[in-house]
């Protein structure tokens, strides 16, 4: 059980990043799925849009706070991360945004649990997952050396 511990806390960061980076691909999903499935939004982009922006707010939120434990709340300090972690997201969102249509056109619209285009939001997850955790760990959320 101590070697679960310290294995934990040598790696709580990159664990923590995997939980919430499932959590926040999770909402995306979701809201994706949510949005088709209902025909609350029929068009696919905008379906894709709409998730990725409830995902974003999500991500801030619980990155800042569990993952990479910005402890200071000062408004200098918060509107620099914020800014930061919405620069980095809106890349990696318009990279998103851009390569689902073109995954879409290449064939990858393939269904998953009967939800039309999840093949290409399969993978556009991953790469994004590896995409922010590099953005938020050595631009947003860096440690001051002491």
């Amino acid at each position: 059980m101590e070697k679960r511990k310290e294995l934990f806390e040598k790696y709580k960061e990159i664990i923590m990043y995997l939980i919430f980076g499932v959590g926040t691909t999770a909402v995306n999903w979701i809201t994706y799925t949510v949005l088709t499935v209902t025909g609350i939004v029929v068009n696919m982009n905008i379906a894709n849009i709409i998730a990725w922006i409830t995902a974003v707010i999500f991500a801030y939120i619980t990155n800042k706070i569990w993952v990479f434990e910005s402890k200071s709340w000062k408004i200098d300090l918060l509107v620099k991360e914020l800014g930061m972690f919405l620069g980095a997201r809106v890349f990696s969102g318009l990279f998103e945004i851009g390569l689902f249509p073109v995954l879409m056109w290449m064939g990858l619209n393939q269904a998953i649990f009967g939800v039309e285009g999840m093949v290409a939001k399969v993978l556009i997850s991953v790469i994004v997952i590896v995409l922010n955790y590099i953005f938020s760990k050595l631009l947003i959320f860096k440690k001051k050396k002491v």
